[in-house]
């Protein structure tokens, strides 16, 4: 008598949420947003069709939490080694780290979502946005205070911050004019140095 083969077991629904949000930052570099549909996420994460509609509406959410996953996985230990480090540094330490080689999906993946409407509202992009120059802020505030940093305007300090690192990221996934990441990181310090009076730190 055959034996039946055993059943396959049902993975807990945070992990095949996991596996379906981990699956779309490279199937995204791959075919576009407008490439990426619910059947390629499905394929990609390994999971069927059903299970993408039983836990999520469609295929905007998906890359919208998609995206806010590698995003925290990203930045939130960075964000938290900064505020362990003297002003000027822990700025050093974020603004390098958000031009990164590693960032480059990241990248791509909001870009896209942004070209296409993903967030129909613009909440999502006004809160994180929100949330970087306020962290950039922040910081130019403490280093002020510590007199590492030279800044009238630590608000509009940062306001060119993130208006640069989103410039030169643009720029580097576009290639026109080729941008590497290592330029892009350079940049970005040498501003930092002009617009705070500070010198670069030890070792660059």
């Amino acid at each position: 008598m055959t034996a039946r083969p055993a059943p396959r077991r049902r993975q807990p629904t945070e992990v095949r949420r996991a596996m379906v949000l981990e699956a779309v930052p490279a199937l995204v570099a791959e075919r576009g947003v407008r490439g990426t549909g619910i059947r390629d996420i499905a394929a990609a994460a390994g999971v069927s069709v059903g299970t993408l509609t039983y836990h999520f509406s469609g295929v905007r959410e998906i890359l919208a939490e998609a995206l806010a996953v590698q995003l925290a996985a990203y930045y939130d230990p960075l964000r938290e080694r900064a505020a362990t480090l003297a002003p000027r540094d822990g700025l050093d330490l974020l603004l390098a780290a958000s031009l990164d080689e590693e960032t480059r999906p990241h990248w791509r993946l909001w870009l896209e979502c942004w070209q296409d409407g993903v967030w129909d509202d613009e909440r999502s992009q006004h809160e994180r946005y929100t949330g970087w120059h306020a962290v950039l802020r922040d910081l130019v505030v403490a280093g002020v205070a510590d007199g590492s940093l030279r800044c009238a305007d630590p608000d509009g300090t940062a306001a060119r911050l993130v208006a640069l690192v989103d410039g030169l990221a643009l720029q580097r996934l576009r290639g026109v004019p080729p941008m590497s990441s290592e330029r892009a990181v350079a940049h970005v310090r040498a501003a930092l140095a002009d617009w705070t009076g500070s010198p670069r730190p030890t070792g660059e």
